[in-house]
């Protein structure tokens, strides 16, 4: 009666560890934005990280099948688009507000797949409290950005399509070995973008150190986390889970660059945090 419990215990945790790690990522990359620019970050992220895993990994795509080329291929090009646009939108908007808009994406998908009344009042609770933290993140400011909010959007498609990809692919291929292959994917895509936005400043020592924290932050450590995790969770759960990351990322702000929560914002964190463990103890 126990083992069920347990071994969905591990995914639980890592999912919820990967959170954490792309919040906290995503504001120390908000730090290179002036040296290199929002392109120049992400493609420092992902090369560094596709180096890193790439080295570790060795993925073997010669021995792959079609399907499971085709299946690294759509995941690379989710990460790319998925973390392209979240720091365009990064660069614009406040990272609370960003992730707020983002999450919208796979908040549809979690509706999407709910089958069950239960279900959808979990994703109703999860999205009141995501607006909450909007609104708390946006008082007192003059409008938003709407290329910022047009990037946030396109973000939250991609992360849907990521969440899909992932999945699919975990059941597949290894999860280390898709990981690393999408991750090659990505960098490759987004080199020629880093590479006009950045330049030579990409090559500053400096610059590559906090390149290299933020690749382990939020590539490197959390997407291993989650494919392993999705290899176990169904994408409804997973969706849910992962409401917690517009909490996360205004902790994030807190810490790293110094906002301040109000008593508005704590409460669309409890919202959130408690409409993510309802899904998970409602769920089997």
């Amino acid at each position: 009666m126990t083992a069920e419990p347990r071994s969905q215990l591990l995914p639980v945790v890592s999912v919820l560890g990967s959170v954490l790690s792309v919040q906290f990522g995503a504001a120390f990359a908000s730090t290179l934005f002036d040296a290199v620019g929002a392109g120049g970050a992400v493609s420092l992220r992902l090369t560094i990280a596709a180096i890193v895993l790439g080295v570790i990994v060795r993925p073997r795509w010669r021995r792959w099948t079609r399907t499971q080329r085709q299946g690294v291929l759509a995941l690379g090009v989710a990460l790319a688009v998925m973390n392209s646009a979240f720091y365009e939108a990064l660069a614009r908007l406040p990272l609370g507000t960003a992730v707020t808009i983002e999450f919208l994406g796979p908040l549809t998908l979690a509706a999407v797949l709910s089958r069950r009344l239960q279900d959808g009042v979990w994703v109703l609770a999860a999205l009141t409290g995501v607006v909450l933290l909007g609104l708390r993140e946006n008082s007192g400011a003059e409008s938003l950005d709407l290329v910022g909010v047009g990037f946030a959007l396109v973000a939250g498609t991609a992360w849907a399509g990521y969440i899909v990809a992932g999945s699919h692919l975990a059941a597949r291929v290894p999860s280390a070995d898709g990981l690393a292959g999408a991750s090659i994917v990505a960098a490759v895509l987004t080199i020629p973008l880093g590479a006009v936005s950045g330049g030579t400043a990409l090559f500053d020592p400096r610059i590559l150190a906090v390149g290299a924290a933020v690749a382990l932050l939020s590539s490197v450590i959390p997407y291993s986390l989650e494919l392993r995790a999705l290899q176990v969770m169904s994408k409804k759960v997973f969706a849910v889970l992962i409401a917690l990351e517009p909490a996360a990322a205004t902790l994030a702000g807190v810490i790293v660059l110094g906002q301040v929560l109000g008593l508005q914002s704590l409460a669309a964190i409890a919202l959130v945090v408690a409409a993510g463990v309802g899904s998970v103890l409602s769920n089997r």
